[in-house]
């Protein structure tokens, strides 16, 4: 199975008040494991970059002045994207400024059946907890001690491993498969038990004089706690 875990960056909240998606960062995974494949690209936003935004993601309008812009890029991504589910911390603020860029390239929009959104698993998985990338990379022990700011790849790397954990963790796919094939067909994958001959229980209850000695050894113990007993 394909799966695509991205993120983005962008110069602010909303794309319906003329702000623009400046990052990508998309990561595939195959049977949920990275395959090694990713996308990732810069985008001229063709507009300033707010003080707030740039404050999040260190993206300057110097740095991106001399990077594409999303259109020509593109086709490239949907190429990469193919027809994946595709996951994201809060997926419905990625989906709505990938839409919009695609929307003003002249491409078709990403259907949004394909959206699985991280938050709203960890609002079923943690309810009344945070769930925000950062804490949930907390909750599930996942080192993000290199994230200094936001970064679209960065950020799609941890998604990828708490996607992981919060679907099952690492044993998925180690094997299952074939074992659940092998009970289909009638047959076990379990090591067969050695036979052993049978053996009589040995006698295990306390002698007379091990009986004694308990007796002498309580009787010498200074106010036993079962004294207090009620």
């Amino acid at each position: 199975m394909r799966e695509i875990i991205f993120d983005t960056e962008t110069t602010g909240l909303d794309p319906r008040s003329g702000h623009r998606l400046v990052e990508i960062g998309c990561i595939e995974l195959v049977d949920r494991r990275e395959s090694g494949r990713t996308f990732h690209a810069y985008f001229h936003p063709e507009r300033d970059m707010p003080p707030e935004a740039e404050a999040v993601h260190g993206l300057s309008i110097q740095f991106l002045s001399d990077k594409p812009l999303f259109a020509a890029r593109a086709d490239e991504l949907l190429e990469f994207l193919g027809d994946a589910p595709m996951i994201a911390h809060n997926a419905v603020f990625d989906f709505g400024f990938i839409n919009a860029e695609l929307e003003r390239a002249g491409r078709p929009a990403l259907d949004l059946a394909r959206m699985c959104c991280t938050v709203q698993m960890a609002r079923k998985l943690h309810p009344g907890a945070k769930h925000s990338l950062d804490a949930l990379c907390t909750r599930y022990g996942i080192d993000r001690s290199h994230r200094i700011k936001h970064g679209a790849l960065l950020d799609a790397e941890l998604l990828a491993h708490l996607y992981i954990e919060m679907t099952g963790g690492r044993q998925i796919g180690l094997g299952l498969g074939a074992e659940s094939a092998a009970m289909a067909a009638g047959l076990s994958m379990r090591p067969a038990v050695p036979s052993r001959p049978f053996r009589e229980p040995r006698a295990h209850a306390a002698t007379a004089a091990e009986l004694a000695r308990h007796a002498e050894f309580v009787a010498a113990l200074n106010q036993p706690l079962w004294h207090d007993s009620p």
